[in-house]
């Protein structure tokens, strides 16, 4: 069984005002299958956590360690954490102007598993995701997220991950700036990314109303860089009644 651990992450960002500390010792344990929703107020770190997975290199981690599988990830490049199976869909996903998404989603699989899939399963696994997805079939053809709307780019993210197939999906608040409609849509993709490779999911988002969809088996407050309070659903609709207040207070700022 895969395992994604996270111990005593301390992570920093240079801003003009010098060297900022994020991350303020995060320990946190994934495993393959389960589903860890990650709430908390803006500036607390949440996205940090995502990008310093995934490798983003303006984030300096000080200290810590993140295993996959007990291998050291911090030490892997970028394509390599993809190898090894770590995704993440972006808050931001990004415009890639000259490259088609049936070229993107072709060129990836292929980064990642070392050979290119059989061209004729794939164009029926591509259509079969679109279609899943609600997505037009004419998307394949179009440049990846250009001209895209935001629900449109999220769908595109959540194409990605049902193809891809990591071991463990980070999602930076895929919720955000979707209608009720593309809301369940991009849900039921995850879900059904989930139930057919059992993947791990780290879901970060601010509100309550995406995991009506997809139900966490832990939920974990951040707050100033670190894990305030954790435990199981129930702790998402207390914080849905009553906010984050009681974690602000000054004897809980470090």
């Amino acid at each position: 069984m895969s395992v994604l651990e996270i111990k005593d992450l301390h992570v920093s960002v240079e801003t003009d005002q010098g060297t900022k500390q994020i991350l303020r010792g995060v320990n946190l344990t994934i495993n393959e299958g389960e589903i860890h929703a990650i709430m908390g107020p803006n500036g607390s770190g949440k996205s940090t956590l995502a990008y310093t997975i995934a490798g983003h290199p303006k984030y300096h981690v000080e200290s810590g360690s993140i295993l996959l599988d007990g291998a050291e990830v911090l030490t892997m490049t970028v394509d390599a954490r993809a190898r090894a199976g770590l995704f993440l869909a972006m808050q931001y996903p990004v415009e890639i102007p000259g490259v088609t998404v049936t070229n993107f989603l072709r060129t990836a699989k292929t980064a990642i598993e070392g050979e290119a899939p059989p061209i004729r399963t794939w164009i029926k696994d591509v259509r079969q995701a679109m279609s899943n997805l609600r997505m037009d079939k004419t998307f394949a053809e179009r440049n990846v997220n250009e001209g895209f709307s935001g629900g449109e780019k999220k769908r595109n993210e959540i194409l990605q991950l049902e193809l891809l197939k990591p071991k463990f999906a980070v999602l930076d608040e895929t919720d955000s700036g979707l209608d009720v409609d593309a809301l369940k849509v991009v849900s039921e993709g995850v879900n059904r990314a989930k139930a057919n490779t059992g993947l791990g999911l780290l879901l970060i988002t601010h509100y309550t109303r995406i995991l009506r969809y997809i139900h966490p088996d832990f939920v974990h407050v951040f707050v100033n860089g670190r894990i305030a309070e954790q435990g199981g659903p129930e702790l998402a609709d207390r914080l849905e009644d009553e906010g984050y207040d009681r974690f602000l207070v000054p004897s809980n700022v470090g």
